[in-house]
């Protein structure tokens, strides 16, 4: 694995995720608490063996990048590393990244001099647990040019996502993109080839590209300078490469969540907290899930009701109920408060409870869920303060509010959320 070099696409502006995008990049999304989605590749790539990383991105890089260096340093003998390559203007353009292949392309005077044989691309925002090594191996055997890790899925999904067709010895003979109605069932296939048993193959008789890429160097550089004008790989230069290329499927049959939605994500978190078998899991024996140290003391409860829950380090949780919910580093939740089916990304410092006492005599909301509060399948960002008496249960029932922005709150997919940093006054009802 020491000649695979890895490129994380850390996505456009996320708006599919916004509001939780609108002072991060979506790479930096907080997930479980206490991750950032963009823990998962890099986890993914360093539990595989592949230390050589770059995360693209070009929007709210900050948090980003701030993230990363604190979080991963290999040392001066490794020869690994982890680095955030930002859109910037060069000689050659002036543009920001176009798109997943002309991010790629601009990029490449960076990343081209190193003594490697393959490419892996990867995204930024998708959930699952995968040993690139397998893959690797695989697309080495088969002496391919260009390997697709691809999950088989049902006709309800299957529109959601580039499907291909392959032949008996999973060669890749066409691909298209988001295809619906005649051109959807065209791309139906026997998925048994894949290593499907026969009942799962009829289930599930289409063919979805995962976002992941493994080029040999040689191919990917070629694919990527010969024209310009193709931006996107999924569009553009996957179906280029079908022509003239050996190219490859490779199954993966396991958990895998595409992030790119406030229902995804939502949904996502709330997988984590089943027991004992969530979709995923982050307590695994051998390929742990990385993320930053930040030396913070355990949970204290103090007469709480937690039920199917994941409450990360440094929270309190006073007198009050979680159900089924996710409490995210250093949260605080008051005495009299519920919160149900949601997510409290938590905070980034802590209030001492004198300067939280301090606060609530000079009639200001402090940091955290203020004492008799309900909060229901919603999202509560970083450092939101919640006064006392809220109720935030989407109590219209509306799927989609963007009226109250300026109030700190959305709604999307039906999910209520609380932005970052803002501030919900005493009785407030959402």
């Amino acid at each position: 694995m020491q000649r695979v070099l890895s490129i994380i696409l850390g996505g456009g502006r996320g708006s599919r995720l916004y509001p939780l995008t609108n002072m991060r990049a979506k790479p930096a999304v907080p997930i479980a608490g206490k991750y950032r989605l963009i823990d998962i590749p890099i986890s993914n790539c360093i539990n595989s063996g592949i230390q050589k990383i770059y995360v693209l991105t070009q929007f709210n890089s900050a948090s980003l990048n701030r993230h990363i260096s604190l979080t991963y340093n290999f040392g001066a003998f490794s020869g690994g590393f982890v680095e955030v390559l930002a859109a910037q203007q060069t000689q050659d353009s002036e543009l920001w990244f176009q798109g997943t292949a002309d991010a790629v392309r601009r990029v490449l005077r960076y990343v081209q001099n190193y003594n490697i044989d393959e490419y892996l691309v990867l995204s930024g925002d998708h959930l699952y647990r995968m040993d690139y090594r397998k893959f690797i191996e695989e697309h080495r055997n088969s002496g391919a040019d260009l390997t697709i890790p691809v999950i088989a899925v049902d006709e309800e999904k299957a529109s959601d996502f580039g499907l291909m067709k392959t032949d008996g010895d999973n060669n890749v003979v066409e691909f298209r993109e988001k295809p619906t109605g005649d051109a959807l069932r065209e791309m139906q296939v026997d998925t048994s080839h894949l290593g499907l048993d026969a009942k799962e193959a009829q289930r599930r008789p289409y063919i979805a590209s995962m976002g992941i890429y493994a080029f040999k160097r040689e191919v990917m550089q070629y694919l990527l300078s010969r024209d310009r004008d193709q931006k996107d790989f999924g569009k553009e230069i996957i179906p280029e490469a079908i022509k003239e290329y050996n190219v490859k499927a490779y199954l993966f049959d396991s958990y895998w969540e595409d992030i790119g939605t406030i229902g995804a994500f939502y949904e996502a978190n709330m997988g984590l907290v089943k027991y004992p078998r969530p979709g995923f899991s982050f307590y695994h024996p051998t390929a742990p899930i990385y993320t930053r140290q930040r030396f913070l003391p355990p949970c204290k409860f103090v007469n709480a009701d937690i039920v199917e829950s994941m409450i990360a380090e440094g929270s309190i949780v006073n007198k009050a109920k979680v159900q089924k919910s996710i409490l995210g580093v250093r949260s605080f939740v008051d005495q009299g408060c519920e919160i149900q089916q949601s997510l409290i990304m938590g905070r980034d410092y802590y209030q001492s409870f004198d300067e939280r006492q301090t606060w609530l005599d000079e009639g200001e909301i402090p940091m955290g869920i203020g004492r008799n509060t309900v909060v229901k399948k919603a999202i509560v960002d970083k450092n939101a303060r919640i006064g006392r008496g809220v109720k935030i249960i989407n109590k219209d029932g509306v799927d989609e509010d963007k009226s109250h922005e300026q109030e700190g709150w959305y709604i999307r997919d039906g999910i209520v959320i609380i932005m970052k940093n803002a501030v919900i006054p005493d009785e407030t009802v959402i």
